[in-house]
């Protein structure tokens, strides 16, 4: 019996540490910025937001390589800055925030590449799921607020073809070309509260 009672404790031990290291980070909403950029008939850059979202992060500071993140982002915060074209992104044109109401992010795997990240996940937009790799750079730096709270935060960079996602609406220009480019900037700047 006391080998047995042994084995567990030692168990225990080794598992403890283990699990002890890693914690789970919310998203702030009121620190943190969803901005996508997408070219307008090849001559300027449209720049937008999404203002409701949540999320979290699951961080082991031992190996930051086994992080493991999701967020979710409500399509009717969309926000251009021109309250008409937000209406037409949300229609059946685009996003069809009636039918899919949510983007979501849920990321496989993250790993180190000279002074940054590549974090890989599944991105579903419009009810099209494909996986895509997000430049990182960040989440090692962890400070206190004033209020006693845990903070850290990161950047995330991607580029992805909003057809691949079933987002094709667009229109001919005369001169050639086309009104909205399939190119989609994405740069997600976040802040993360211990929990």
């Amino acid at each position: 019996m006391k080998i047995f009672e042994a084995l567990c404790l030692t168990i225990l031990l080794m598992i403890v540490p283990i699990t002890a290291s890693a914690s789970t980070w919310k998203i702030d909403p009121v620190h943190t910025t969803f901005q996508f950029s997408v070219r307008h008939m090849m001559v300027s850059n449209v720049k937008g937001v999404f203002h409701k979202f949540s999320g979290e992060f699951e961080i082991d500071d031992r190996d930051l390589a086994k992080t493991k993140a999701s967020a979710t982002i409500d399509v009717a915060s969309i926000d251009t800055g021109i309250e008409k074209r937000d209406e037409d992104l949300r229609s059946a044109n685009f996003f069809d925030v009636d039918k899919y109401p949510t983007i979501t992010f849920v990321s496989k795997k993250l790993e180190k590449t000279g002074s940054g990240y590549k974090m890989t996940g599944d991105l579903t937009i419009h009810g099209v799921t494909r996986e895509i790799v997000l430049d990182m750079e960040g989440l090692e730096t962890v400070v206190k607020d004033p209020w006693g709270g845990m903070r850290r935060g990161a950047t995330f960079i991607t580029k992805l073809n909003r057809r691949d996602f079933g987002l094709t609406y667009n229109k001919l220009l005369e001169t050639g070309g086309l009104v909205v480019g399939d190119e989609v900037k994405i740069n997600v700047e976040v802040e993360l509260i211990k929990k």
